[in-house]
């Protein structure tokens, strides 16, 4: 118990020492990853230990702070490793969010079906391969559309820029939304920096997403706070597609060309 409290008090401390120099934490998760043992710093616990960390130790402390507590991040497809936090009398309480990476994909699902009113977060993408190519993009929106369809309110990219090849400090070949050239002091955006541009740069803050109806699926729907609709469409095959979208009273046709994202903003 007095390694835990005095973990506790190093988070305070961390916490104190940012707000000194301008810098406010709003939230802190208590442990990245906890089932896995990396090569890079990490920790494994237990859920019923991560709950008893939470619920008397770090919960209390955060209080003090005035910090929220989010679970995470899980990247395990096991509903019931955050069912344990989430259902303990004394952790429960402090928890206001969940957040989810990698193989937690699979859980997102059911948590967000059972605690619907509970924040949840896509903390960290599949890092890729390197390779930084077209595939690759397509399949980070296939993260993002599956994170968003169950009901993130956030969504995390990983690496912002790497070198050519992509190799991380861990030796790691990983994509990223900037290649840079160090001999030429070049760079060059890639596919998925285009991906993610498509839908931070026309979805607001506080945007709400919506429900879609009909045949063609690869595609995401929100409203802006300033009541604007912002469509994102996804083509990944090699043909154009012509599109009749519905938005109210109004019928919008557009020609999404093959190997393509778009964009349609209503106002």
């Amino acid at each position: 118990s007095l390694y835990l409290k005095a973990y506790a008090l190093y988070f305070s401390k961390f916490i104190e020492a940012y707000k000194k120099q301008g810098i406010p934490i709003f939230a802190v998760m208590p442990q990245n990853e906890f089932n896995s043992a990396q090569i890079f710093p990490s920790c494994c616990w237990t859920s019923a230990s991560l709950a008893n960390f939470i619920g008397n130790y770090l919960g209390p402390a955060m209080q003090v702070q005035g910090v929220e507590i989010r679970f995470g991040t899980m990247e395990r497809a096991n509903e019931s490793l955050v069912d344990t936090v989430l259902t303990d009398p004394a952790s429960g309480k402090y928890v206001k969010g969940v957040g989810f990476q990698w193989a937690g994909k699979g859980a997102i699902a059911g948590i967000h079906k059972r605690y619907p009113g509970l924040k949840l977060y896509q903390t960290e993408q599949e890092c890729g391969d390197g390779k930084n190519d077209w595939k690759g993009a397509m399949y980070s929106w296939g993260l993002m559309r599956h994170f968003l369809d169950n009901g993130v309110s956030a969504y995390m990219y990983w690496n912002i820029s790497l070198e050519n090849g992509g190799i991380s400090r861990w030796g790691w070949a990983q994509n990223s939304l900037v290649v840079v050239d160090p001999q030429t002091k070049s760079y060059r955006y890639t596919p998925e920096y285009y991906v993610m541009k498509h839908v931070s740069h026309y979805v607001q803050p506080g945007a709400y997403k919506l429900e879609t109806e009909g045949a063609y699926t690869n595609l995401l729907a929100f409203r802006n706070p300033d009541n604007s609709i912002a469509l994102i469409i996804a083509n990944e095959t090699s043909d154009d597609h012509s599109l009749s979208i519905r938005i109210g009273d109004r019928v919008y046709t557009p020609i999404v060309k093959a190997y393509s994202m778009n964009t349609l903003l209503v106002d």
